[in-house]
Order: structure tokens, then C-alpha cells, then sequence
């Protein structure tokens, strides 16, 4: 039977409240893991929670505010078209770096940007997904210790149609999408250990002291 539009009583209206805010993707990380457990309720999955991210030609002090907004340590560096050009970390804006650069440019701490500091594409290390899914906290855990770093991306490793390349011969054979990440001081956090410090050697053996009990 062919319904008509006159059945459908129109639902009531409001006016919006002022301050009213508006939904944001979460992802609910266990409270609690093992080296045992899937490293992948250690990862931030960017298909959940919304990338944060910031233009590499703004100053570390936009991006400082930034992350404390987000309440994030890291951001992508991203050009208008959406690409990843490199990321900055909490540790970049407050460590050595920016006093490095004012030493060796002569410059104000006020006009350094992203892309001064950042670490660029071309020196990003990543995970595939395929081998995250496979893998254990404890292989995230000894990845991130051995690179020296406090984070680590995962990428979705995706191929072009092969109609795609009969009109195209010059597409590259893969691409990357950045799908996720992962950080030391969140894992520590779900393994419970106490981390009060940005410093990478020290968060891996505050994780080591707590794991040899």
C-alpha cells in the first residue's frame, strides 16, 4: 500500500539553546590492559575520534593551545588538501627544540612555526594495520622504546583499482591513509603506571619498574 505524505505528522521544533555545543566521535579504550592484549585497545583508531590536527604555518604557541583544547600531545600537520605533511609533538614545543632554534636563527620563541620544529613526512616511521592487528601491547611497547619516540602511526596500506591504473600508468602502486596512533604515555596510563614525565626514556622505564613487580 503507497503511504501518503498527509499519514506523517511533522515532528516538534525548538530553538536552540545559546552555548550548545555539538556531538564528537569517541572511542572508550579499555581502563585496564595486559602486554598480552590486543594492541589495538591501545591505538587510537582515527575512523573513531577525529585526527587532530593543525596548519604548519602556525606558531607552536597556536599549536600548544591546540593541544591543550583537545587535550592531545601530538598533532598531524596537515596542507589544505589534507595531506599529511609531518607532526609535532607536546615534547617538540616544550624540549630543546624551539631553544635550539631560537640559538640558530636569532629569533623570538613567539615566531616559530610548526613546520620549524615538526618532524617532516619524509622521516615518519609507520605501522601497518595489517601488522597492528596481529600484534600485542608488548610489541607496541618494544617498537616505541627501540625508535626512540613517544608515539607511533598506523597506516592503512591501500592499492589503486587496477581500472584506475589502465587510464593512469603513473598512479603509485599504494598510498598510505594515517588510520591511527598510538602513545607511550596511553599505554602507560592502561597498564597503570603513573607517568609524570614527557621524557622517553624515563616513561619506558617507569612502564619496565611497574611490569618487573
Amino acid at each position: 500500500m503507497v503511504r501518503k505524505l498527509t499519514e506523517y505528522a511533522p515532528l516538534p521544533a525548538a530553538s536552540l539553546q545559546p552555548g550548545a555545543t555539538f556531538a564528537r566521535p569517541t572511542q572508550h579504550l579499555p581502563e585496564r590492559i595486559r602486554l598480552d592484549s590486543p594492541a589495538v585497545e591501545v591505538m587510537t583508531d582515527l575512523k573513531q575520534v577525529s585526527a587532530a590536527t593543525i596548519d604548519p604555518g602556525e606558531t607552536i604557541e597556536t599549536a600548544n593551545r591546540v593541544m591543550i583544547k583537545r587535550g592531545v600531545r601530538l598533532l598531524l600537520a596537515m596542507d589544505w588538501e589534507y595531506r599529511v605533511l609531518g607532526l609535532i609533538t607536546a615534547t617538540d614545543i616544550l624540549g630543546e627544540k624551539p631553544l635550539q632554534y631560537i640559538r640558530d636563527r636569532g629569533v623570538k620563541r613567539s615566531d616559530i612555526l610548526v613546520r620549524d620544529i615538526m618532524t617532516p613526512q619524509e622521516r615518519l616511521e609507520v605501522l601497518t594495520m595489517d601488522d597492528v592487528l596481529s600484534a600485542k601491547v608488548g610489541h607496541i611497547i618494544s617498537t616505541l622504546r627501540k625508535s626512540g619516540r613517544q608515539h607511533a602511526l598506523v597506516v592503512d596500506v591501500e592499492t589503486p583499482h587496477p581500472n584506475d591504473l589502465l587510464v593512469n600508468p603513473s598512479l603509485p602502486k599504494f598510498t598510505h591513509l594515517v588510520r591511527g596512533i598510538f602513545s607511550a604515555s596511553q599505554i602507560a596510563r592502561q597498564l597503570g603506571v603513573p607517568i609524570q614525565t614527557t621524557e622517553v626514556a624515563r616513561t619506558f622505564a617507569e612502564i619496565e619498574a611497574m611490569l618487573s613487580h
